[in-house]
């Protein structure tokens, strides 16, 4: 069945943790962490629609300065969400360059949005018109742990402690939806752009009596008709639950931590996880605040994650990569599960080329 999305790592599992979130069918992308963004081209870089920051360590947020000198005077707006600080921090960044001819350029707007422990949030508007001063907008509440409703897609949000704030993700398709070719025939329709307005139709949840006007075209000619949504949804769609990612770095090894990825990412279909250190080293792993390789593949046996990559391994394991894998998969899901095999092939690549 089509997929909604494509993820990859932004970078093999020693440099900075950042994962690309393409979505196919609307011509954009999401980012989550924004360090070392220099293997992600212009291209989709101006992509992005949100940028999603777990925490503003350098490695995490770095690439800020990077990104904003790709889109600006190019692409109009742009959406950051981080944890606590996050707008003063941005704005901080912002005030470190001299803004005196950017107002001659397209506008750019950066659109920040805050997150605090208790699921209060802030948000402020800087424009290049403007020279990217500050306008404070009015403060909200999350609903849940949604940071991010669409028709077609969730991102949701909860801390675990790093010995600071640090959000973990949740990419979520609302709902995968097929087209039955066959049965188009059969009630004497063409595909069109109808369809997607369909889809969209049933994720918003519209009325079943809603009309949906049906264009297309074909040898005949050009046609058009009207039908409901009910008798198009029960004619010609098939629905099945969505594909959920999970992103999930720079965290303690302890119950709390669990607790959260628990209640966000349980049944997760793939699983983005960081494994920094080998077992051997799992005391220092706990006074780094990061988790050991056995313990990133026993949250994912805990989530019953379907697919797992691992990341942002210590550069002391450079020539030991099979080692950090083989700790993860055996905490995972046995001895003889390869997390490699399971990954999509974007994420395989740099584990080929270290093995």
């Amino acid at each position: 069945m089509h997929q909604l999305f494509d993820s990859r790592l932004v970078n093999d599992p020693f440099g900075d943790p950042g994962l690309y979130v393409d979505l196919r069918d609307e011509r954009r992308g999401l980012l989550f962490d924004l360090g070392d963004i220099k293997p992600l081209p212009p291209r989709l870089l101006m992509r992005l629609s949100h940028v999603f920051v777990s925490h503003t360590h350098m490695d995490h947020f770095a690439g800020f300065d990077a990104l904003l000198r790709v889109v600006l005077g190019r692409k109009p707006r742009l959406v950051l969400t981080g944890g606590p600080g996050f707008v003063a921090q941005l704005e901080h960044k912002l005030r470190a360059y001299t803004w005196n001819v950017v107002h001659r350029y397209a506008e750019t707007v950066l659109e920040v949005r805050e997150i605090a422990t208790d699921g209060r949030g802030r948000c402020a508007r800087f424009s290049s018109r403007t020279g990217f001063a500050r306008e404070d907008g009015p403060d909200f509440d999350l609903q849940g742990d949604i940071l991010l409703d669409e028709p077609l897609l969730r991102v949701r949000g909860r801390f675990v402690d790093h010995e600071m704030p640090c959000l973990a993700f949740a990419i979520e398709e609302k709902a995968r939806i097929r087209v039955a070719k066959d049965r188009l025939a059969t009630l004497g329709v063409g595909t069109g752009a109808w369809l997607r307005e369909l889809k969209l139709a049933i994720l918003s949840g519209a009325p079943p009596e809603t009309p949906i006007a049906l264009r297309w075209r074909d040898r005949g000619g050009e046609h058009a008709t009207t039908r409901s949504l009910a008798e198009l949804r029960d004619l010609l769609l098939d629905v099945a639950p969505g594909r959920r990612i999970g992103y999930v770095t720079d965290l303690r090894h302890t119950e709390a931590n669990r607790r959260q990825l628990a209640a966000l990412l349980t049944g997760v279909d793939l699983l983005y996880i960081e494994a920094v250190f080998l077992d051997a080293e799992r005391d220092h792993a706990q006074r780094k605040n990061h988790l050991s390789a056995p313990q990133a593949g026993g949250i994912a046996r805990e989530l019953g994650a379907q697919a797992v990559v691992p990341f942002h391994f210590s550069p002391r394991y450079r020539q030991r990569v099979a080692e950090v894998l083989a700790e993860v998969n055996a905490a995972w899901a046995g001895p003889g599960t390869a997390a490699a095999q399971d990954a999509p092939e974007a994420s395989r690549s740099w584990l080929r080329a270290m093995l």
